[in-house]
This record gives structure tokens, C-alpha cells and sequence, in this order.
């Protein structure tokens, strides 16, 4: 029976129904803040691996899913979930046994001057306290971000995600910084990215504002998509740490194993930050957040302002976590990540070579920035990039957009992408951008 036939022509009307009365019913009970991707939304039913499948079983390559960064509904992450809640979940003022493995598992994947594991169950809240950490320690307020963060939605880290709440948003004693685009201006915004933070400082002080901190995001996910030269990275910490601040690395997008070079993206410039902070890809995808820390920042925050979050590395998170490093190291996943992101890089290179639109392919491991230009004209590069991002979804392959422009294709896959997988992103992403 072909597509066009009057059998088919119901029950895709029937489809579009019944979508339609579930986005009216999400509007009605969760208000007009809780939005949905694509034009299309996408009635999501199932999870496996790198698929995703919606109610009529069509399936979909996901290429943007970091939270479940070991995969869908991974096995033995699902067995380690259900088997401890079957058995005890409760919170920390207990003693438990599970926490402390999976803090010393945990620990052991990072630098040894970092000592100290605080789980929290969001990677918002693991900011928010990196920062009252951070504040506390240096007796600074200030924190300096990149021009287009995102860092969280709590009150603290909303005013420090500028892509959330825009420039204005980000409050006086802050400063924000450009982020260090490899691609315009011959990369300049990436040589200076170091003097910019020492200008941010001395802008601080003349305000009478003492620095408490960088926060860093080690991809620069919302900006665009960077990675800089690691120079330019550790002199723009070595700044911060002499005025008194602290280096905070933000490793929710680009840590456990996703850029393939070592389990932290932070460790790709050689630095060694005071702080770290993890969010839900810590559990793939179950509530976690972690915030690991130098203990000579803890022992007077400690003593004076403590810290206690109800169920943050509860008896269940600590076994789904537990669980999560042991897919990492036994399926040698951040191998697979340099491995298939390496060939990835080069199939979107080669479209590179095909399609004008195709202006810079950024890449590390399995995460890619694809920025496509329209003849300078801004507003119909973002128009295009949208487009291209809809154009795949209707193909099958999930992906997304980012920059202050709009106009950089986010393509950030779970861990166990694979090579063919990656030929099946490529070659749609090929049929989207020969549309234009």
C-alpha cells in the first residue's frame, strides 16, 4: 500500500490528532514555558541505544543526547537502578557503603588535588553550590562567565547562563567575557581570550569587586562550540587564581569520555581546576549532579555554612553512577568517542567540500560544531539552520542548534555512536543542506 493511499492519508491524520490534543493538553497542565523541539513535535515512546522511538515506531538516530551519554536505557544501568531501589533509597545522614564506592570510583577518574566528592541531583545545583563555594573561599563575589553561557536555572546559575536570560540579565558584580571563537576574525577572539579575562578582572577591581571565580564550560557548548588552544586556557585560569578567584570546569557537556581524549574535557587544556562540576550524563540521565573539589576550599565552608542536599548521592543514584563508569572503562566508549568522532569529522568535512553553506566544522570526540553562514546575512544563516535541523528530524536523525547567532548545528551523539551511524548522520545531513 503506497504512502498516498486514502488508508495511509487517515491514519496519518488520525497521527496529527492525536499529537495535537497532547500538545494542547501539555499546554493546558504545564503552562507555556515547557517547550517542545522541532515544528513537528516528536511523541517519544521508547529508548534504546542511540534510538529513540515514537508512538507509531518509527525510530530516530539520536546525534544530540548527551544526558543519556552511555546510551538509552542502558542494561546494566537499568538493572543497577531498579536492583538498589529495590532495596534501600534513602538520604545521606545515614551511613551507606554505596556512596562512598562510587565517590572513590568517581574520584579516581580526576586529579589527585582534588579530593572531595558533593553529589547533588542536577547539574544546576552543582553550579549553584561551585559557586557558593567559590565565594565563600576567595571572599570575592565576582564570577566570570563567556558571553553566551549556560550554567544553570537556579537563581545563581540563571544569572550566570547569559543564553537563558540574555546580557542584561547577568548581574553587576559579574563580568562576561568573549568566548573564544576559533572561527571569525581569524580565531582572534580565541588569542585574546586570556587578556580578556585579565581586562574583566581589573574592571572588577576598579569597581571595588573582589573576584571569587571562572566558571568555564570546557566546550563552550552555547557560544558555538570552541575548542582553543590550551595556552590561552591556562593563563586565563593562572589570571583568576592570582587576583584570588578560583577555576571552576564546567564538565556537564563535555566530560565522561566525550571528547574523547580522557574521561574531562578540562584535562584537554592541561588544567587543573579548583573545582569540577557533573551533571545528569553522570547517571545517563537519572536526577545526579556531582561537584568535586580541592578539600582546603571545603574546610571552612564546612564549618560555617555546611552543606546537605536531601537525596544527592543517594543509595540509588550511587549505584546507577557506579554503573555508568563501568560502561565507560568495560565498552571503551572514550576510545569509540575519538575514534568514530575522528571519522566522523571527516565525513562532515567532506560535506564541507560540497556545500557552500558549510563555512567550519569544529569537532572533539563526539561533539561538532557545524556553523553554516548565509552570505553575511545572520538572520537567514539562523533561518537556514533551522531548517536543516528540521529537514533531518523529519529524516530520522535528531540533532540541534546553538551560538548567539543561531546558526551552528549541535550534533552531540551518546557514547556508543558508531561508524555507521555516523555514515547515516552524514549522509542526511547531505540531502538537508542540498535543499538550499
Amino acid at each position: 500500500m503506497s504512502q498516498s493511499s486514502p488508508a495511509n492519508a487517515l491514519a496519518d491524520a488520525s497521527t496529527l490528532a492525536s499529537e495535537r490534543a497532547l500538545l494542547e493538553r501539555r499546554a493546558r497542565l504545564l503552562g507555556p514555558t515547557y517547550r517542545a523541539f522541532y515544528r513537528n513535535p516528536i511523541h517519544l515512546v521508547r529508548g534504546s541505544g542511540v534510538w529513540l522511538y515514537d508512538a507509531q515506531g518509527r525510530k530516530f538516530l539520536d546525534a544530540y543526547n548527551n544526558v543519556a551519554s552511555v546510551g538509552h536505557c542502558h542494561p546494566r544501568v537499568v538493572e543497577a537502578l531498579s536492583g538498589q531501589a529495590a532495596t534501600l533509597n534513602t538520604h545521606t545522614r545515614y551511613l551507606s557503603e554505596i556512596i562512598l564506592d562510587y565517590a572513590e570510583k568517581l574520584l579516581g577518574t580526576l586529579p589527585p588535588h582534588l579530593g572531595h566528592a558533593m553529589f547533588t541531583c542536577t547539574g544546576s545545583e552543582a553550579n549553584d553550590l561551585a559557586i557558593r563555594i567559590a565565594q565563600h573561599s576567595s571572599g570575592g563575589t565576582g564570577v566570570i562567565i563567556t558571553d553566551f553561557a549556560y550554567h544553570g536555572a537556579t537563581i545563581a546559575t540563571a544569572q550566570l547562563s547569559p543564553a537563558a536570560v540574555g546580557s542584561k540579565g547577568v548581574p553587576a558584580q559579574h563580568r562576561t567575557v568573549a568566548a573564544p571563537d576559533t572561527f571569525r576574525d581569524h580565531g582572534r577572539a580565541a588569542h585574546d581570550f586570556a587578556r580578556n579575562v585579565a581586562a574583566a578582572i581589573e574592571d572588577m577591581r576598579a569597581q571595588n569587586i573582589r573576584p571569587a571565580a571562572l566558571l568555564l564550560d570546557s566546550a563552550f557548548s552555547s557560544d558555538g562550540i570552541f575548542f582553543p588552544d590550551a595556552p590561552v586556557m591556562r593563563e586565563a585560569a593562572d589570571h583568576v587564581r592570582m587576583a584570588g578567584g578560583v577555576v571552576i570546569a564546567d564538565e556537564v557537556q563535555s566530560g565522561f569520555g566525550r571528547l574523547g581524549q580522557g574521561m574531562w574535557g578540562f584535562a584537554n587544556y592541561g588544567l587543573e581546576p579548583d573545582i569540577v562540576t557533573m551533571g545528569k550524563p553522570i547517571g545517563d540521565g537519572h536526577p545526579m549532579g556531582a561537584v568535586i573539589v580541592r578539600p582546603q576550599l571545603v574546610a571552612s565552608f564546612g564549618s560555617n555554612t555546611g552543606y546537605f542536599n536531601t537525596f544527592g548521592g543517594n543509595p540509588v543514584a550511587a549505584a546507577v553512577g557506579i554503573a555508568v563508569l563501568d560502561v565507560i572503562e568495560g565498552e571503551g566508549l572514550i576510545e569509540n568517542a575519538r575514534m568514530v568522532g575522528a571519522y566522523t569529522r571527516d565525513l562532515l568535512d567532506s560535506l564541507q567540500g560540497r556545500h557552500g553553506m558549510v563555512a567550519n566544522v569544529r569537532h572533539n570526540g563526539l561533539y561538532f560544531g557545524v556553523e553554516l553562514t548565509a552570505g553575511g546575512d545572520e538572520a537567514l544563516a539562523a533561518g537556514k539552520t533551522s531548517s536543516v535541523v528540521e529537514a533531518m528530524r523529519e529524516d530520522g536523525v535528531l540533532i540541534s542548534s546553538c551560538g548567539p547567532r543561531g546558526n551552528v548545528l549541535k550534533i552531540r551523539p551518546p557514547l556508543p555512536f558508531a561508524r555507521d551511524n555516523a555514515e547515516q548522520l552524514a549522509e542526511t545531513l547531505d540531502r538537508a543542506l542540498s535543499n538550499w
